[in-house]
């Protein structure tokens, strides 16, 4: 009986074919054919114009950020319920995050609280580098009315897509509602190249722009010329060979993921003071992690549940601490905050990978629900 994850990575003979094949050809140099056959097809997975390969996610939100125009001194409205790379991106330019709460019905930033913070800047006459949304979990956040407040004021968008590869909003996908769009494939994500990720946009040149950035900005001579400050942030061949195996198989990793949710929603919601993470029917998620949502009324808190599943060797972890929470950002400004830090409290990630057996599953809800059940 081994351990279950929370959310490892599912790889098959068809992520290693491609690898031994890239390797085979000695393409393990840090760009190749595979890096951009992997950019193509990522970009035409997700409707979006066009991609560029990066050693992280958070790479791509540094990029995004520097792209955007943003500068030291500068504010960025970036949601409080979220990792902390989101928010160390903005520190990296030098800029100030100035932090959301979540609405209650996505858990991602709440739109009126975006549109507050920018008017409260407008007003102090501080000056907004950006706005990042971020798709908590793998569904999209509500970018209709976020997009209408940031074109008021003239400020970029970037969606922080990371846990969110594949999922849909009223049909449209994941990385394309923001001027800039990053994903991740940290080895936790639904996808994964073991470490890596992706900026995307349909601006051609902003993409070009982030190539050159992201090979230490290199100017094309035979020599080596540098007219720009440059990082060494471009993902590599091998890892982009399996990445490509994953984006042929993402469609029945995100029906797994699914088929798991719905498990443990058919097993636990009726169990007193149980619930999810909520889900808005405008949006279709990846179910990237189930997160398990503790009333007053349940039989163990939070703690006493992620106990419970460790002893059965089953890894649950509580939902993200919100920003604002963290000593790191203990002096940053919040709007709201009550909405996450309830979350953070009550909510507990459950192991939702895709390449966990029917069995492995069984054995989750089944301690679960001895815990709740008393």
């Amino acid at each position: 009986m081994g351990k279950i994850y929370l959310s490892p990575p599912d790889m098959t003979e068809v992520e290693r074919q491609l690898l031994l094949g890239a390797f085979d050809a000695n393409w393990v140099a840090p760009v190749g054919p595979d890096l951009t056959a992997f950019e193509c097809e990522f970009a035409k997975r997700q409707g979006i114009g066009n991609a560029v390969g990066l050693s992280s996610g958070t790479a791509g939100l540094h990029l995004a950020l520097l792209l955007s125009g943003v500068k030291a001194g500068d504010l960025v409205v970036v949601p409080t319920f979220t990792f902390a790379a989101s928010a160390n991106a903005v520190r990296y330019c030098g800029a100030e995050p100035i932090f959301v709460d979540s609405e209650p019905d996505t858990w991602n930033a709440d739109p009126d609280l975006v549109a507050e913070a920018l008017e409260r800047a407008s007003s102090s006459g501080r000056r907004v580098g950006a706005v990042m949304t971020v798709d908590l979990y793998g569904q999209c956040a509500d970018h209709g009315p976020i997009r209408e407040a940031c074109d008021q004021h003239g400020v970029p968008l970037i969606e922080d897509a990371a846990e969110a590869v594949g999922s849909t909003w009223e049909g449209r996908a994941a990385g394309s509602f923001g001027d800039i769009g990053v994903f991740s494939f940290n080895g936790n994500k639904v996808m994964t190249t073991g470490g890596g990720g992706m900026l995307v946009s349909d601006d051609a040149e902003v993409v070009e722009r982030a190539r050159h950035l992201a090979t230490q900005a290199r100017e094309p001579t035979l020599h080596y010329e540098h007219r720009d400050l440059g990082f060494n942030y471009r993902l590599s061949n091998p890892l982009a060979a399996i990445g490509r195996g994953q984006v042929q198989r993402l469609s029945s990793m995100l029906a797994r993921r699914a088929e798991i949710r719905a498990a443990y929603e058919d097993a636990l919601a009726p169990l007193p003071g149980v619930g999810f993470n909520p889900i808005d029917a405008r949006g279709v998620p990846n179910h990237w992690l189930t997160v398990l949502v503790l009333g007053d009324d349940a039989a163990v808190d939070s703690a006493g549940l992620i106990a419970t599943l460790d002893a059965v060797d089953a890894e649950a972890r509580p939902a993200w601490k919100p920003m604002h929470l963290q000593p790191l950002y203990a002096d940053a400004t919040v709007l709201g905050g009550s909405v996450s830090a309830d979350a953070f409290a009550r909510g507990v990630c459950l192991p939702s990978g895709s390449s966990m057996s029917d069995l492995d599953l069984q054995r989750v809800i089944g301690a679960a629900t001895d815990a709740l059940s008393k």
